[in-house]
């Protein structure tokens, strides 16, 4: 029997407002599949990957697709970018840098899988 995965996508443009309706449709979602607890380590860590899209994808275009796991939730966004996330040296009071030691703080897991010619999906899971 091939069940199919609940699952959330949509293609977007992201700009410096754009992380509150991502989080509502991610807690809607999340509500929606009776994962509530697990809403505010998605929404923080979707807000960082969308943080780096705008920072540093030129046209700020992405993919997101959310995906209901038996025991969690994954979430991935994808963009035209082919550079990896780097973390960074985020020493003193600089505003940035921080997001993916901040993702690893709240995930269980998470990742990068290269689209050769069609950029990179940064990817990441929460479990119950």
């Amino acid at each position: 029997m091939n069940e199919e995965i609940p699952q959330y996508g949509m293609r977007l443009t992201v700009g410096a407002h754009s992380a509150r309706p991502i989080r509502r449709i991610v807690r809607s979602y999340l509500g929606l599949w009776g994962m509530p607890e697990l809403t505010d380590a998605v929404e923080l860590a979707v807000t960082e990957l969308l943080a780096n899209v705008v920072r540093h994808v030129p046209d700020r275009s992405c993919g997101l697709l959310i995906m209901r796991h038996p025991d969690g939730v994954r979430v991935e966004v994808s963009d035209r970018s082919p550079e990896p996330p780097l973390p960074r040296d985020a020493g003193g009071d600089e505003e940035s840098g921080r997001g993916l030691a901040l993702l690893e703080a709240v995930v269980d897991k998470w990742g990068v899988e290269g689209n050769p010619g069609r950029g990179k999906t940064v990817w990441f899971e929460v479990s119950r």
